[in-house]
């Protein structure tokens, strides 16, 4: 009688996924899923990029906006270009996507250890 591949392995998830003291990976798996690569990280590049390369762009992007309310595809493609300009940079750039990466492995690693997200980490120190 053969055997399918699920009676084989019985496990959910697939064999890197689990483990780890909480069962949410191991913490010291460096290896990336392409939904990690493709999302998450592009997630965090396009914030930081607009903080810390183009805040001017985006601060300038906002104030033409506000001005010009509905006519702002028309009366602000100059500023929207120069804020796309500045994006593509900051995405192209190896060193920034490195460092991404390397924050978002860091994130990924302190969450599988402790079980707790960046975002509740950051609510628990503004309350206490």
């Amino acid at each position: 009688m053969a055997t399918s591949k699920d009676e084989q392995n019985p496990h959910v998830l697939a064999k890197g996924m689990g483990g780890g003291p909480l069962g949410l990976g191991d913490p010291d798996d460096k290896s990336l899923r392409r939904v990690e690569k493709e999302v998450m990280i592009t997630l965090k590049m396009k914030a930081k990029a607009k903080t810390e390369f183009c805040s001017v762009e985006v601060r300038e992007f906002g104030e033409c906006a506000k001005e010009q309310g509905v006519l702002l595809p028309f009366m602000c493609r100059h500023v929207a270009k120069n804020l796309e300009l500045c994006l593509t940079t900051a995405y192209q750039n190896q060193e920034f996507i490195d460092r991404c990466t390397k924050e978002y492995l860091d994130e990924r690693t302190e969450y599988r250890r402790t079980g707790i997200k960046q975002k509740m980490k950051k609510k628990d120190a503004m309350i206490g």
